[in-house]
């Protein structure tokens, strides 16, 4: 998958996640919920992407070690960042428990759609 792509694709997903459970749950409004959502997605995206991308080539539990310890670092620095971008306190379970569900869904798609892709 181009990056163009994944990044399109983990935006479209991670964002409703964040959206709904910042919105519902932690009273922020849409438009802050959704700024946040894109935002902490644009910080930690291309890093997570450049990251893995050295990985490829090597053996597979290498790959699948940094990939699962990316994610896990990825969801502990948007939760982090989702703090004063929504207004929440990083004691607040809200942002790891959206953070944490963004990014499985975000995971889920991309693992699909490479399924169905072929690739």
């Amino acid at each position: 998958m181009r990056y163009p792509v994944a990044l399109a694709l983990t935006l479209l997903t991670e964002t409703p996640v964040y959206a709904a459970a910042l919105v519902r749950v932690g009273r922020v409004r849409p438009g802050r919920a959704a700024a946040a959502a894109v935002l902490v997605n644009l910080v930690t995206h291309p890093l997570l992407w450049w990251t893995l991308r050295h990985w490829t080539d090597g053996p597979a539990a290498a790959y699948w070690t940094t990939f699962a310890l990316s994610e896990a670092a990825v969801c502990a620095v948007e939760a982090l960042l989702l703090c004063p971008l929504a207004g929440l306190r990083p004691r607040d379970p809200l942002p790891w428990i959206a953070a944490g569900t963004a990014n499985a869904a975000s995971l889920l798609a991309g693992l699909l759609t490479g399924l169905l892709a072929g690739s």
